[in-house]
């Protein structure tokens, strides 16, 4: 049994996408890229939002720091408050502390951003730690948030759960393994092109092959 479990929280603890891809065609129109359809940015939910928009928009890093900074204006108000726990996933979470396994939320998310969330939904005490980035620009790259919570839980049998391909390679820079989830955003075969060990279509599932 692993002794640590380190999990994304957008599109595999929450779903956070009505309020992500909101807020993202918020801050496209304000910079004069129209997007009628917020569905259609689904490829905003998990990856690290300056890249992302700088892919779509085809924009210089400046830019797309301001169009991030502008997401924010409308996630903080909004945003934070279009969203849903996943049925099954803090039970989850539950169940593996009970067995005395390190829970924690690795997340590209604003650490404030993710711990309003959790705690809005009264579900912050279920796990040990909760760490993402930071306004300031501080831990802009997910594996380094995973590094900090492996340095302080242990690097020996830990894993990562996660929805995108994101979540994998910056496990893979870890020296850690990733179970992929089918209920979040990734596309088809997203997950497993990029290296994960397993992908789970259920909490359930996924319950399975944490405990082997």
């Amino acid at each position: 049994m692993y002794k640590t479990v380190l999990f994304d929280f957008d599109g595999t603890v929450f779903d956070t996408g009505e309020g992500i891809m909101k807020s993202v065609q918020y801050a496209a129109e304000a910079f004069g890229y129209p997007e009628p359809d917020w569905r259609a940015l689904r490829s905003f939910v998990g990856p690290p939002l300056v890249e992302s928009f700088a892919r779509r928009y085809s924009v210089d890093e400046p830019t797309a720091r301001a169009m991030c900074a502008k997401y924010r204006e409308r996630y903080a108000e909004k945003g934070v408050d279009e969203c849903s726990v996943y049925p099954g996933v803090v039970e989850l979470a539950d169940k593996l502390r009970g067995l005395g396994v390190n829970v924690a939320i690795a997340t590209g998310k604003p650490t404030p951003f993710t711990v309003d969330i959790l705690s809005r939904h009264g579900v912050l005490d279920r796990f040990d730690a909760v760490l993402g980035s930071e306004f300031d620009g501080a831990r802009n790259h997910k594996w380094e948030t995973m590094l900090l919570l492996l340095d302080r839980f242990g690097h020996d049998n830990a894993v990562m759960v996660g929805d995108r391909d994101n979540d994998v390679l910056s496990a893979a820079r870890c020296s850690l393994p990733c179970i992929g989830v089918e209920w979040g955003y990734a596309e088809p075969g997203e997950l497993e092109a990029a290296g994960a060990i397993a992908v789970a279509k259920t909490p359930e599932e996924l319950e399975n092959i944490l405990l082997g």
